[in-house]
């Protein structure tokens, strides 16, 4: 018997079918990360537990339905339907209404954090900046184009200077260890007359490594 052979693209549709048909109404609580809003008013994001995480999208009409914006590190529930984005073959909820259960754990610790450090008096201690430094110390990754755009702006900016990079891991486990040792480093041994610390863009779980 002769195995009939599929394309993509009917793979992908067929799978499509099966899932809207058999998740065409589902309730999913997560937190959400990675938000984006876009001009036209649909918004894109992500909806994750501690196992798991699926691209979501709510479109304009819903949104207008919301009792406010969301935000990064929101605990919600989602009503939705299941698909899938045929042109990457990804699966994603198309969600019909969202409620808001609580503030995401991240973001919880986040605000804590704050209220911590300004208790200590922390965000009071702000540093002068010197006018001219001459060497410049940076806590970045090595092979983004976060230290490349760094050095793009200095040599516009600043000719002349000095960089030195102590380079770390910018996300993930170990990263929040890397940073904070290359900080003590420079600190130490007096090595720069300012420090960046910095990397792109990124989901608040991307960024988190600097909140610690």
């Amino acid at each position: 018997m002769t195995q009939s052979i599929w394309t993509v693209s009917q793979l992908t549709q067929a799978i499509k079918t099966q899932l809207e048909q058999r998740f065409s109404y589902v309730q999913v609580k997560g937190e959400i990360s990675n938000l984006k809003i876009q001009a036209s008013g649909h918004i894109y994001f992500t909806l994750k537990d501690a196992g798991s995480q699926v691209s979501s999208v709510l479109f304009r009409g819903n949104a207008t339905r919301l009792a406010r914006m969301p935000r990064d590190g929101d605990e919600v529930i989602c009503k939705a339907e299941v698909s899938v984005y045929l042109p990457r073959g990804q699966y994603q909820m198309i969600v019909r209404e969202m409620q808001f259960s609580g503030v995401g754990d991240l973001l919880l610790k986040f605000h804590e954090l704050k209220e911590k450090l300004a208790r200590e008096g922390l965000f009071e201690r702000k540093r002068p900046l010197p006018a001219f430094p001459k060497v410049i110390g940076v806590v970045t990754s090595p092979t983004g184009a976060v230290i490349q755009d760094i050095l793009n702006v200095l040599k516009r900016r600043s000719p002349g200077f000095q960089l030195i990079l102590n380079p770390v891991k910018v996300q993930g486990a170990g990263a929040a260890n890397e940073i904070a040792e290359a900080i003590d480093f420079f600190n130490r041994h007096q090595l720069a007359d300012v420090l960046i610390v910095g990397r792109g863009g990124g989901s608040l779980e991307d960024l988190w490594p600097f909140n610690e």
